[in-house]
């Protein structure tokens, strides 16, 4: 079992953030929060959120602080969360990690513990041109370090995979240059306040997974 279960999970586009939480959640029972599956979500359901988030989800930029606070601080409130939580995908500035600690004050919750998921930008660059997502159930391959069974088809579900238009090269570098502009300045932030652990993202999953175990027990 873990001690730390309401997390941060921080680290560059490619490093591997989200496959792990998806298996942690759901070995530990924790609700996954990822700020892309909200943003699509409520774009695809035309909410008002979500009409304000298009604009800037399409070019590749990074969504106004106050409209993202909003959505974890709704999703915070659920029910699933209760058990604890990874946000993967949020905070992304140093204000909105500031925006999260106040919501997280407001419902009577903290962070136990935020973990960095370390990689160099070769790596980075090579899984994020590679991914492949299923159009059904959002899971995530690559086709250089996890690919599919069978190609072109999702494992769990069988459903089609693609890839997304924002993992181009061109697009991929471009995403990086905004990670270390606007969210690697949260390395040293929560490293200032004793909660950051780091593990090697670099490796693949089966070897990853447990170094991540290890710094949340």
């Amino acid at each position: 079992m873990i001690s730390k279960r309401n997390l941060v999970f921080l680290g560059a586009p490619g490093a591997g953030k989200g496959t792990l939480a998806q298996i942690l959640c759901q070995e530990m029972k924790l609700a996954h929060i990822s700020t892309g599956d909200i943003l699509r979500a409520e774009i695809k359901n035309g909410t008002e959120l979500g009409k304000k988030a298009q604009s800037y989800v399409t070019s590749g930029g990074l969504v106004p602080d106050d409209l993202v606070a909003d959505m974890v601080a709704k999703r915070l409130l659920e029910k699933d969360c209760q058990n604890g939580f990874v946000l993967d995908g949020f905070p992304r500035t140093v204000n909105q990690a500031d925006l999260l600690e106040k919501a997280l004050a407001k419902i009577g919750k903290k962070l136990d513990g935020v973990v960095y998921f370390e990689a160099t930008e070769e790596i980075l660059i090579k899984r994020l041109t590679a991914r492949l997502m299923c159009r059904k159930c959002n899971s995530i391959y690559n086709t250089l370090f996890t690919p599919p069974k069978n190609k072109g088809v999702c494992d769990k579900c069988g459903t089609e995979l693609f890839q997304r238009p924002d993992d181009s090269l061109e697009t991929a570098k471009d995403r990086l240059k905004i990670y270390n502009e606007q969210t690697a300045p949260l390395v040293p932030y929560y490293k200032a306040k004793k909660m950051l652990s780091t593990i090697q993202a670099e490796q693949p999953k089966d070897k990853s997974y447990p170094e991540l175990i290890k710094v949340l027990s």
